[in-house]
C-alpha cells in the first residue's frame, strides 16, 4: 500500500510538472508574438496566462493604437494588423492594415495566431507569490503557478506588465523617475512645468472651509529634475458605442461617491466662461473611432479618466494590493462617466453628448462590458544589459544590435496632482516631447549576465522612464516580443546563454519574416510584401476552370 502511494504520488507530481523549449509568462500581446514566433522556429512553447484573456491591453481596450510612424512597424506586430485588415474585408476599401481592430477581434486573431503554431496555451496560471521561480546558479530552471503546477524549460520570457518573474528572477530592475543628473535626461524627474493635461483656468486646490478638495494630493510638488518613485497615471481603455442597439448605459458604482467629483465639477464650470462654451464630450475624453460605431475612450484635459496619483504601490504590491487597486480605478473611472452622463453640475451639451454613448453590450461580456485589462502603463523596468535612455530617442538613433525600431513621442501621463504656491490645483507629470525614428538594441531586452542567463525580457525592458515613455507602446512589445522569440530558438540552437545570442543571424532571420530596421516606405513596402507571401492562397491544383476544356453537350 505504501509503494502504491509513493508510485501515485510520484506520477501526481510528474503531471504536475511540464517541461519546454520557452515559457513566455504573460498574455500580453508581447507575449503572444514572443510564443508565436518561437513556435514558428521549431521550439515546444508554453505560454502561460495569469487570467482568462490573452492580448493585454490590445484586446483589452486599447484599439485605437498608438503607431507613431506607422511605416517602422513589421515584423510580427504588422502582420497582426494585416489579419486584422483581413477581417474586415479592407481589400474592398484598397486597404490592407487595420490599425485599430475591435477587442473581441484582435483576442480572437491572437488565440488563432496561437493555435496555428501549436503554441501550448495555459490560462489563470499566475506566478506563485515571493516562491514562484526556482534557479541554479544564474539560469532559471522552473516556474510554479499558484496552484502548484510547475513548468521547466530551457529559456524563460517574462512578457507581464508588471515584470514579476524578473522580479522574483532577482534580476535587477527599478520603477518610478530618475533623476536628471542620473542618466543626463533633460525630461527626467519631477517637471517644474507641465502644460498638457492641465488646467487651463485658476481651480482653488480648496473649498470655501479650507479643506482639501477631493482627488489632490497634500504632499509637495518636489524639486524639479528629482527623481522620485511616483507612477505615471493608469486607467482603462474604455470602448463605448452610440448606437442605441449596441449600447448600455453608464453604470453607476456601488460606492459611487459625487463629493468624489467637487474638483471636476468646478473644472467644468470654470472653463465655459473662459472658452464662451462648455468643454466638449473630446475635451474630457479622447474619443478614438473605431469600427462598428464603437469609439475608444482615453484620458484627455485637467480631469478625465487617469486616475492620478492612485498607482504607486502598484509596481512592487502583492496580488492583493494590485487588486485593490484595479477594483479603485474601475470605481473612480465609472464615476467619472456616471457624473458626466447624470449630475444636474455638468452643462446640458457636454451632458447630452455623454448620454449618446455608453458601453458597447457586445465587448468584454464576461466583466459587465467593462475592458478586462487595466492600462498599466508603466511598473517595474529591467536593468539590464544597455538601459536605454533619452539620447537613444533623439540623437543616438542606431544600434549595432537592432532589433525593431520606436517613433512614437516621449508620452509620459501625470504622475500627480497638487497644490500649487499660489494655492491652485497642478497636473505634474505630463510629457510630450517628439522623437526621430530609433532603432532598439537587442542588449534592453536582456538581464546582466551575472543575474539571469536565460531570460528575455520584452515588455518590461531595460528603460530609462524617459525612454520607456516612447518604447511602451503596444506595437513595439509586439516587434520586441519577435526578436524575443527567435532569439530564445537560437539560444537553444547553439546552446548559449540569451547574452550571446548571434546578433548577425538573430537580425538575418527578423528581416527574412518582416522586420524593419530603417524609416522609410521602401522598408515597410518589402516587410508587407513577405507578410502578404504569407498569407497568399495556396496554389490552384490543376488548370484553372477557364482553362479546361467545355463539356460536351
Amino acid at each position: 500500500m505504501r509503494t502504491l502511494f509513493i508510485l501515485l504520488l510520484a506520477a501526481a507530481s510528474a503531471a504536475a510538472q511540464q517541461s519546454y523549449d520557452l515559457v513566455v509568462y504573460g498574455g500580453s500581446a508581447g507575449g503572444v508574438m514572443t510564443a508565436v514566433a518561437a513556435a514558428r522556429q521549431g521550439l515546444k512553447v508554453a505560454l502561460v496566462n495569469p487570467g482568462r484573456h490573452i492580448g493585454g491591453l490590445v484586446s483589452g481596450g486599447l484599439s485605437g493604437t498608438d503607431t507613431g510612424r506607422k511605416e517602422v512597424i513589421g515584423g510580427l506586430a504588422l502582420e497582426f494588423y494585416f489579419r486584422a485588415g483581413r477581417y474586415y474585408n479592407l481589400d474592398r476599401h484598397l486597404q490592407e492594415l487595420a490599425w485599430m481592430p475591435e477587442p473581441k477581434v484582435a483576442e480572437q486573431i491572437m488565440r488563432d495566431m496561437l493555435r496555428e503554431n501549436n503554441v501550448t496555451l495555459i490560462e489563470n496560471q499566475r506566478l506563485r507569490e515571493e516562491t514562484g521561480v526556482r534557479k541554479q546558479g544564474a539560469r532559471i530552471v522552473e516556474l510554479t503557478s499558484e496552484n502548484g503546477a510547475r513548468y521547466q524549460a530551457k529559456v524563460f520570457a517574462d512578457c507581464s506588465y508588471e515584470g514579476d518573474l524578473m522580479a522574483q528572477a532577482k534580476v535587477s530592475y527599478t520603477f518610478g523617475r530618475e533623476s536628471t543628473k542620473q542618466y543626463g535626461e533633460s525630461l527626467a524627474g519631477i517637471r517644474a512645468h507641465t502644460p498638457s493635461h492641465q488646467f487651463a483656468v485658476d481651480i482653488p486646490a480648496r473649498d470655501e472651509n479650507g479643506k482639501l478638495l477631493p482627488e489632490i494630493s497634500p504632499e509637495p510638488r518636489g524639486e524639479p529634475g528629482a527623481a522620485d518613485k511616483r507612477i505615471q497615471a493608469y486607467n482603462f481603455r474604455v470602448i463605448a458605442t452610440n448606437v442605441p442597439a449596441n449600447r448600455v448605459p453608464w453604470p453607476k458604482p456601488a460606492n459611487y461617491d459625487v463629493k468624489r467629483y467637487e474638483l471636476l465639477a468646478r473644472y467644468l464650470q470654470a472653463m465655459t466662461p473662459y472658452l464662451g462654451r462648455p468643454l466638449d464630450i473630446n475635451e474630457v475624453n479622447l474619443l478614438r473611432i473605431i469600427p462598428n460605431g464603437k469609439a475608444d475612450f482615453n484620458n484627455r484635459g485637467g480631469f478625465s479618466t487617469d486616475y492620478i496619483g492612485k498607482n504607486y504601490e502598484y509596481p512592487e504590491g502583492s496580488y492583493a494590493t494590485r487588486d485593490r487597486i484595479w477594483k479603485d480605478h474601475e470605481d473612480y473611472q465609472k464615476g467619472f462617466y456616471y457624473f458626466l452622463a447624470n449630475d444636474p453640475r455638468v452643462p446640458k451639451p457636454l451632458q447630452d453628448q455623454m448620454n449618446q454613448w455608453g458601453l458597447a453590450k457586445d465587448e468584454f461580456t464576461g466583466t459587465g462590458h467593462w475592458p478586462n485589462q487595466l492600462y498599466v502603463r508603466e511598473a517595474r523596468r529591467m536593468i539590464g544589459e544597455y538601459v536605454a535612455v533619452q539620447k537613444d530617442l533623439q540623437t543616438d538613433l542606431l544600434k549595432p544590435d537592432a532589433v525593431g525600431m520606436g517613433s512614437y513621442n516621449s508620452d509620459s501621463h501625470n504622475l500627480q496632482r497638487h497644490v500649487s504656491e499660489n494655492g491652485f490645483v497642478l497636473n505634474e507629470g505630463d510629457v510630450q516631447v517628439p522623437v526621430k525614428p530609433y532603432q532598439i538594441a537587442y542588449r534592453s531586452l536582456v538581464p546582466k549576465r551575472a543575474e539571469a542567463t536565460n531570460l528575455l525580457v520584452p515588455v518590461c525592458l531595460s528603460a530609462s522612464h524617459i525612454a520607456y515613455s516612447s518604447m511602451r507602446m503596444e506595437p513595439q512589445y509586439m516587434l520586441l516580443g519577435h526578436a524575443a522569440g527567435i532569439a530564445a530558438a537560437l539560444a537553444v540552437k547553439h546552446g548559449v546563454a540569451v547574452q550571446e545570442v548571434p546578433i548577425a543571424e538573430l537580425q538575418k532571420q527578423l528581416l527574412a519574416e518582416g522586420a524593419v530596421f530603417e524609416p522609410g516606405i521602401e522598408h515597410h513596402n518589402r516587410a508587407l510584401t513577405l507578410i502578404r507571401q504569407r498569407y497568399a492562397p495556396a496554389p490552384r491544383k490543376g488548370p484553372a476552370p477557364w482553362a479546361r476544356p467545355a463539356p460536351k453537350r
